[in-house]
């Protein structure tokens, strides 16, 4: 009798087949980063040519806001018309908030960019997400996931300090002008391979009106406005009134625009849509306030600083290609214990560096291996999702696992905000608000430990494990 034929080998991620939707979604990521990188950066210098310093935040206010409507809309235009007209419209928005941010002549028009390209920018991720899941076989998903998480190490290491010299060099207004051509290579390679993928799973139609979509999305974005400049007044009664409107209305959308049991974290993907979030609020509540605690506290210059946020870059992108090794071995959930346990010891290893007589140098190792930590789990989520949701249900939940993780983002930030401001208004200086913060962070990190067992699993791989779909979203 003839030996029974191996099975083929899947074709790899650079193969002739999947090369463009690689190399079109890496490079798309890369841009994004970029941007996301170099702005904040130029900022400064926009600020003092433009004038309207008082509007320095709504800036990337602005951008927040646009980009959680763009991924509320976004969600249910996958479902209904595939991942290529999301895609091709949210690039092109994004290049037209670069266009018109490089042309602004105040800082509401650059305001009103800023909205428009994060309209178009909350678009890319979900579509990226669904393109994953349709275009590669599970085992090859943990690897794409750590190619996007590389293509934020070069913008890292250097975006800032291109982008800087450039605005100082040169003119603010080449950043943003300065990324246009560099849309239309990724834009090309990946829309090439969007529409094979089109092609080969149409969508199906939804009944759920983009209006009333857009409606929720722009409610939410107002929502969290809301919840965030609660944050940063100093006046009680505003504080509350607005936090608890502000509080109400993202609570309500929140569920509304999340798979059924997101809030009360039923076992499985639902779970896997919350934690997302929690697990941003934890590591950016902190993040935000590195380079803060080396300069203000311990007497670095800003360049210094910048090592250890590259070190947790870095460090991020190593936990990524660990996953993606290891993932053949052990699910998704093993990787968010894990990572949870890893980013809470390093956010509560920045503590140390409050105190004189520990060495700041220590603050690399330290928030490298909350980076590492936030590798390992990052990615979990979205392949939880890919894994569990019916393809035709793919859109929408990875539209609200991008909603949780951005909303975790910003209130990560707005409330270790505040804690530094109050520290600030009792003159006692940066060092007691940043301490609050980085408990902040690590108490949500340890309490996303102790949720992510709701998310059941986590055993070592059994290939003849059955792998059915946990159900479309609600």
């Amino acid at each position: 009798m003839p030996a029974a034929a191996a099975a083929p080998i899947p074709a790899g991620l650079w193969s002739p087949e999947r090369r463009g939707l690689t190399l079109g979604l890496v490079l798309t990521i890369t841009l994004v980063a970029a941007e996301a990188l170099a702005v904040p950066t130029a900022m400064p210098i926009v600020a003092r040519d433009l004038g309207g310093l008082e509007l320095y935040g709504l800036v990337f206010s602005g951008f927040s806001v646009g980009a959680l409507l763009g991924i509320v809309v976004v969600g249910a235009l996958i479902d209904r018309e595939g991942v290529v007209r999301p895609f091709v419209g949210g690039l092109l928005l994004f290049a037209l908030g670069l266009t018109i941010g490089g042309l602004a002549p105040s800082m509401p028009v650059l305001i009103g960019a800023r909205f428009i390209q994060g309209i178009g920018g909350g678009a890319i991720p979900p579509v990226a997400y669904v393109a994953i899941g349709r275009a590669l076989p599970e085992s090859l998903r943990p690897r794409m996931f750590a190619y996007l998480s590389t293509a934020w190490v070069l913008p890292g290491i250097f975006g800032p300090a291109i982008a800087g010299f450039v605005a100082q060099e040169l003119h603010w207004r080449l950043v943003f002008l300065g990324l246009l051509p560099l849309i239309a290579l990724p834009g090309a390679l990946a829309t090439r391979a969007l529409v094979v993928l089109h092609e080969a799973h149409p969508p199906r139609g939804s009944d759920r009106s983009l209006r009333a979509r857009a409606a929720e999305g722009l409610a939410i974005a107002i929502g969290v406005t809301l919840l965030t400049v609660a944050l940063e007044t100093d006046q009680p009664l505003l504080t509350a009134g607005l936090g608890a409107a502000g509080l109400v209305v993202t609570l309500l959308l929140f569920r509304r625009l999340t798979p059924p049991g997101t809030l009360t974290l039923a076992p499985g993907y639902p779970s896997a849509v919350l934690l997302r979030g929690v697990l941003t609020f934890a590591f950016f509540a902190v993040d935000a306030y590195v380079a803060l605690l080396l300069v203000e506290v311990r007497g670095w210059t800003a360049t210094a600083a910048g090592i250890a946020l590259t070190a947790a870059t870095v460090s991020w992108t190593a936990g990524s290609w660990v996953q993606a090794r290891l993932s053949v071995r052990y699910r998704p959930e093993r990787f968010v214990r894990i990572g949870f346990v890893i980013v809470t010891i390093g956010i509560a290893g920045l503590g140390l560096i409050l105190d004189p007589a520990v060495p700041a140098e220590l603050t690399v190792p330290i928030f490298g291996i909350a980076g590492f930590g936030m590798g390992l789990t990052y990615s979990q989520f979205a392949l939880i999702v890919l894994r569990d949701v019916p393809g035709r249900g793919q859109g929408a939940v990875t539209s609200a696992l991008t909603l949780s993780d951005t909303i975790g983002t910003a209130l990560g930030l707005g409330v270790s905000a505040a804690i530094v401001a109050a520290s600030y208004r009792a003159t006692a200086g940066p060092g007691p608000g940043i301490g609050g913060a980085i408990a902040l962070g690590a108490l949500v990190a340890a309490l996303g430990f102790v949720m992510s067992f709701r998310l059941g699993g986590g055993t070592p791989r059994d290939a003849a494990t059955s792998r059915g779909a946990a159900g479309a979203l609600g």
